[in-house]
């Protein structure tokens, strides 16, 4: 099995790069609509349009996407070789992962405020919350290519 994994161990990395693009796509616009929909009254036609665009998102493009993230990096953490297990920059990189699976977490309790028009968070912490899956892919991508420690 593990012979298999390192054969396609370029298919598997570029599918994992794939589905992080995809999975931060997602944690970039889902918070910005959430700024947009505080704008908005609670059961008007435009709130309702941000009920169904931030279910889809989350639904059919987020979780998919971090769910093969997940599943490609595992695949590419089980390569022999492939990984430092003592080097420090991996333990940094998963932390940061699973820091944006909670954020992905937290954006999915958000939406469900919103759709149960519950939302009594202000436009400025959407704001302030779009920025936490830059700094965390910032520090993910730094582990990756530089592998600081």
């Amino acid at each position: 099995m593990i012979d298999a994994l390192a054969s396609v161990m370029l298919w598997l990395k570029a599918f994992h790069i794939m589905s992080f693009i995809a999975w931060m796509a997602g944690l970039f616009y889902l918070p910005r609509l959430f700024v947009y929909h505080c704008q908005v009254a609670p059961g008007t036609a435009e709130s309702e349009r941000f009920k169904v665009m931030e279910y889809k998102l989350l639904r059919f493009i987020m979780m998919p996407a971090m769910i093969s993230t997940f599943l490609f990096g595992g695949l590419l953490s089980a390569i022999p070789g492939l990984v430092d297990w003592h080097s420090g920059w991996w333990i940094t990189k998963l932390a940061c992962v699973l820091a944006m699976a909670g954020f992905n977490g937290a954006c999915g309790r958000w939406r469900r405020d919103f759709a149960n028009d519950s939302n009594t968070r202000p436009e400025r912490f959407y704001r302030m919350a779009n920025e936490v899956p830059t700094v965390l892919m910032m520090i993910i991508v730094i582990m990756v290519v530089v592998r600081p420690f």
